[in-house]
Formats: structure tokens, sequence, C-alpha cells
């Protein structure tokens, strides 16, 4: 895991040197915990290195992850408790839910990427359109994913109150991928969060977030975010949060720290 986060500072620093204006690199850490229905918990451990690059209304990002699963198996993450109608097979594991016994499973994630176009913006209010792809990289045998790609459309937005609050919210749509034997819903997701900026340099906030269940016998999402930003010098910021989750298709709790340079 050391060489790991030190991998992942030099990407940022090496990205500061070589990248083209309207370009930022983050990575950081991501670690959640939530039953989702079983027995035992399910601790997942999400390392995302993400690019992103900006041209006037347009914005592209690619989201590259390392994850480690450990649980009894049948849990994907954004997804809560995934398992076949019939009760029979679970991700990573043959499982229902009610065993105890868990196993430990890592390796590269999802691949995400995305494409924003900014449709709307005046001095209080901001409006962007955003279509977004996962694909179904992370090894469904061993219940890192689905398997699956994804697709989403999705409208966020931004309204400013005054100099240092804003409102922010995104309403979206996903076509959700169905693995072999097992049915899915597409879904319709949301969240709803206020920004307020502390001093030059420093924000805080917290959002809302739902969505509907992919599958049947998963849950909904719901839960709520706390974070907090801070620039560390000129082109570089850290931002740290922290979940709490009310549903079944959602952490218990979950906590991450990302660090992000702009060039």
């Amino acid at each position: 895991m050391k060489k790991l986060l030190a991998g992942l500072l030099l990407l940022i620093i090496a990205g500061r040197a070589l990248a083209d204006d309207g370009f930022s690199l983050s990575a950081g850490l991501d670690y959640s915990t939530g039953k989702y229905g079983n027995a035992v918990s399910t601790d997942i451990l999400y390392v995302p290195v993400i690019g992103k690059y900006t041209a006037d209304r347009l914005s592209l990002m690619l989201t590259l992850p390392y994850i480690s699963v450990t649980g009894p198996g049948g849990v994907i993450q954004g997804y809560g408790r995934v398992v076949s109608p019939a009760g029979g097979t679970g991700f990573g594991r043959s499982a229902r839910g009610g065993g105890l016994a868990t196993t430990t499973n890592s390796g590269l994630g999802d691949v995400v990427t995305s494409a924003g176009y900014l449709v709307y913006a005046a001095d209080e209010l901001s409006l962007d359109v955003v279509g977004k792809i996962k694909f179904g990289t992370a090894d469904e045998n061993k219940g890192l994913g689905t398997g699956q790609n994804d697709y989403s459309a999705q409208v966020d937005g931004s309204f400013r109150l005054h100099d240092r609050t804003s409102l922010f919210a995104t309403a979206g749509y996903k076509v959700v991928g169905a693995p072999v034997g097992i049915a899915t819903n597409n879904v319709a997701f949301g969240t709803l969060g206020v920004n307020q900026q502390l001093r030059d340099g420093a924000n805080a906030g917290a959002m809302v977030n739902a969505a509907q269940s992919a599958f049947a016998t998963g849950g909904a999402q719901r839960d709520v975010t706390v974070y907090a930003s801070q620039d560390l010098s000129r082109g570089t910021s850290v931002q740290a949060s922290l979940l709490k989750g009310f549903a079944d298709g959602s952490p218990d709790y979950g906590g991450r720290v990302m660090i992000t340079g702009t060039f």
C-alpha cells in the first residue's frame, strides 16, 4: 500500500510537468463498510486515479481505479447486494448473504469515462449535461464488479445564493448492464447539496444522495456526505469527506481523501 500511495503522488507530480492547459489529475483513498442486508459487513477499499481535461465548455474525465473487497460475497460497490433471484450465486462467493465466512479479493476496478458540456452559465446559475460510461473491467468472478457496461446521462446544476454559498443538484438516469441470469432495473438517481466558501481556498458542504435499486435482491441508495476542501498551494488541493448510509444499497459508513493537481 505504501508503494501504491507513493506511485499515485508521483503521477500527480509528473502530470504537473507534462499536462496541457486545463488538465487536472486526482488520486485518493475511499473506504466504506456496510452489511447491505447480509449477516456480516463488507469492507471496500477504492483507490481512484482521475484525469480531467476542460476546454471552454467541454470537460472530459477518465477514472482508473484499484479496488479491494473483503466480505461474504455478493456485494458490488455502487449497487449493494447482488445475487440471483433464485438465491444461488453471489459475486465472488456462492452465498445468499447469510454466511459468516469472508474473503478478500482485489484488482482493477471498473474504468469510467464521462463527457460534460456547459449548456448554460449566468452570474447565479449554471447547468451541465453529462454522459457517462462505466466499463465492466472489474473481475466479476472476484466480486469486484458486475462485468457489464453501464450507461448514464445526467444534468448538473449549481445556483449561487450569494458570494460564498451555493446550492448544487444532479438528476440522472442509468441504463444498467445485466449479468447473465440476473435481472436488472434501469435507475433514476439524484443529489442535492450545499457548498459554503469558508475563506479563499477553503470550502465545506453537505449533500444527500439517492438512487433506485438496480437489482431485485439489492436495496435503494440513500446517504448523506459531509466534506471539506483546502488549497495546499497554487494548483493543488485536498478534499476529505465522510458518508453515513440510511438504506441497504448504501454503505453504513464511509470516508474519502482526494488530492488534486490542476495545470
